[in-house]
């Protein structure tokens, strides 16, 4: 994955050059490195795994279920802690055993550290540090993934028009790979390459080429001995897509090699609109269920129906979550998708690996914990079961009217209701909700009174729905009235709307000319991309129009905005850019 970095200031890495000169060496022999190599502390560097891996690939691959990702680290450009990461240490594979899960992909990215020119060679202390990242993971007892990761779209992509040399260092790269980790126990897998595209190519050509690339590296590894020879290997689609025909491509590609100890892997971010709150995907409702049910369906009857175990190699949502900045995807309708993730897994049988790019989503590399515990816990809790959800997390009373009775739907996913709670307090059913066929529940109006207390804008108390297994669902009671946007001037280089949101939430932004086309970047939907091409500021009290938006408008053409929020409110407002200019107005 490559959509989510972070810019930080470089730190030293690696040991020092005689290590380096020591795993040259063995690098030429085409030795591990493993039993010999000194980590900078003087530490002898092997892997103790105890695990015993299954014979049959099938039951390997699930004895990794749950899985996690070393994202934004080795796989940073060009060093480890290139994008806001600290180094990787011990103490983290601890922590991600501990929390329960059972093996990590560790992506790498060698393209800073390899010549360029044959016989390209990775540079010793480079090799030295992956060896020892790794080394730490098995230790710790983690089944560990290792790859070939964004040199997929830094150079391996050129090989439709760069075939000879491109193969011919990607060969080289895999048979360094495999000389320092021939030893290594079968607890160690290896994947070919990370997401690879291929331009200037016809859809037969990078079928071909792809093919190459997984056939190449499987011959390689085998070739290498030791550990290889019977060595888990991942092989990947295009792209990590899970589309039907590059699934179909790559099932005929492991087919072929006639070779039992092989895993497919293909990647999983949920429907586009609603991974990143684009196109009106503010909520995980029948199109995005359907698009996660299809794929694992897919998944399921192209491989793992065939014999063919299946590693998700990345899961999540691409912009959620995001500490820096303002959340993209509703919790709640989150929420939703890791649920129900979760459980597709379970019910077709693949291992799933959530990408972490580090301390701004889930796991704070500095500390060690979890950045959001509570959603951490709806993740893990989807390991092993179900839990209930509803058709939102909140219920709005508009301030300026009388407060009237308002329900949400229940989805059980399996499980029966068992009451409702405000803290500590149990509420009383028939005098503070009513429950309709099992799945309608009702707040009364005499019990949203109490609980919003003073009327202040914003979430005036949360509520616990619990259920007979699985994890309480929370409903927000919001207090709101209708957002008012003030006129005003500025740039195309930073433009803000004033914004009193009196509690409300902003969900989406809809732009059209005045002849009703689409206006924006993303000209082939009126909905405009979250944080992209608007952004809520709610501490600051406005909406910021990016750059990105404001530089794509037709000069002079007055564009109608229409901002819709979570209580189910649009509020207009029109702009204007004129040059580098831009004026804004309210619309009664």
């Amino acid at each position: 994955m490559k959509d989510i970095q972070r810019p930080a200031h470089h730190r030293g890495r690696g040991p020092g050059r005689l290590a380096g000169l020591l795993m040259a060496l063995l690098v030429i022999l085409g030795l591990s490195a493993g039993a010999v190599l000194a980590a900078p502390g003087g530490t002898a560097q092997q892997a103790s795994s105890t695990l015993t891996v299954p014979a049959r690939a099938m039951d390997a691959v699930a004895a990794m279920q749950p899985s996690w990702n070393l994202g934004n680290t080795l796989d940073a450009i060009p060093d480890e802690t290139s994008w806001g990461n600290p180094k990787a240490t011990r103490d983290l594979f601890a922590t991600i055993r501990a929390q329960g899960f059972r093996s990590v992909r560790i992506p790498v990215t060698w393209s800073a550290h390899q010549s360029t020119t044959a016989p390209y060679t990775v540079d010793a202390p480079y090799m030295s540090r992956v060896k020892q990242v790794v080394d730490w993971a098995l230790a710790e007892n983690l089944y560990v993934v290792l790859n070939v990761h964004h040199d997929s779209w830094q150079w391996i992509s050129k090989i439709s028009t760069d075939h000879d040399d491109v193969l011919a260092r990607y060969d080289a790269l895999w048979t360094q790979i495999s000389a320092a980790f021939r030893n290594e126990s079968r607890t160690l897998l290896f994947e070919s390459v990370n997401e690879p595209g291929f331009g200037d190519a016809t859809a037969a050509q990078k079928t071909q080429l792809m093919n190459e690339l997984n056939t190449s590296f499987h011959k390689i590894v085998r070739a290498s001995g030791g550990g290889n020879k019977s060595r888990l290997l991942v092989l990947t689609t295009q792209g990590g897509t899970p589309s039907q025909d590059l699934m179909d491509d790559l099932y005929t590609t492991i087919r072929a090699l006639h070779d039992s100890s092989l895993v497919a892997t293909v990647h999983y971010y949920s429907w586009y609109p609603f991974s990143v709150n684009i196109a009106g995907g503010t909520r995980y409702d029948d199109a995005a269920q359907n698009d996660l049910n299809d794929a694992f369906a897919r998944m399921r009857d192209t491989f793992v129906a065939r014999g063919i175990p299946v590693y998700v190699g990345e899961v999540g949502l691409l912009g959620y979550p995001d500490h820096n900045h303002p959340s993209r995807v509703e919790r709640g309708e989150a929420l939703k998708y890791y649920e129900h993730l979760g459980y597709a897994a379970r019910l077709v049988g693949v291992t799933t690996a959530l990408w972490d790019p580090g301390t701004w989503a889930y796991l704070n590399r500095e500390t060690l914990k979890w950045s959001d515990p509570a959603l951490f816990a709806w993740i893990k809790s989807s390991w092993t079961t179900r839990s209930a959800t509803a058709s939102f997390d909140k219920v709005f009373l508009e301030k300026k009217e009388p407060i009237t009775a308002k329900g949400v739907t229940l989805n059980l996913n399996g499980t029966k209701f068992r009451g409702l709670w405000h803290g500590e307090t149990e509420l009383v059913e028939g005098r503070d909700y009513t429950l309709f066929d099992t799945t309608r529940l009702i707040l009364t109006a005499g019990a949203l009174t109490r609980l919003s207390g003073d009327r202040a804008y914003g979430v005036n108390a949360t509520l616990q729905a619990r259920f007979s297994r699985g994890l309480p669902w929370q409903i927000e009671v919001v207090t709101y009235d209708e957002a008012v946007l003030s006129d005003a001037t500025g740039k195309t280089d930073g433009f803000t709307i004033p914004t009193q949101y009196k509690g409300d939430v902003l969900a989406a932004m809809e732009a059209r000319y005045g002849d009703g086309s689409y206006a924006g970047p993303q000209n082939w939907t009126p909905y405009q991309e979250f944080n992209v091409s608007f952004s809520p500021d709610y501490p600051n009290g406005t909406i910021i129009l990016k750059p990105e938006f404001l530089n794509s408008l037709r000069d002079g053409e007055l564009v109608t905005l229409t901002f819709n929020f979570y209580s189910g409110k649009k509020v207009m407002y029109h702009v204007k850019k004129s040059g580098d200019s831009v004026t804004g107005t309210h619309v009664s």
